[in-house]
């Protein structure tokens, strides 16, 4: 399976600038993904609606309950031991997930 780990990426915004962490993990030979921001006492919970595998490439749609009804869509490609990716956030617009890594 394509990614699996933890990934660390650099996000600048207008309200976070810092780390995000992203888990990808193998559920019963399905991917799972949770998102960690460091820093933040909880992260609001989100879950992944759609998902597709294209190459190397992950996306699809998500939702979460501080903006319901809204779809967000993302995107992260991943080369080696390296990714980059977005999330689409309504009334936010596009977050770059940049310089990801695998940490762990």
């Amino acid at each position: 399976m394509l990614g699996l780990g933890t990934w660390e990426f650099n996000v600048d915004t207008m309200f976070y600038r810092g780390k995000v962490l992203l888990i990808v993990k193998d559920k019963d030979g399905a991917y799972d993904l949770d998102i960690d921001i460091v820093g933040m006492d909880s992260t609001p919970p989100f879950a992944v609606n759609t998902m597709q595998l294209e190459g190397n490439t992950i996306s699809g749609m998500a939702q979460t309950d501080l903006l319901k009804g809204k779809e967000i869509p993302y995107s992260i490609t991943f080369d080696g031991d390296t990714a980059a990716g977005f999330l689409k956030i309504p009334f936010m617009g596009k977050i770059n997930l940049k310089n990801g890594v695998r940490v762990g």
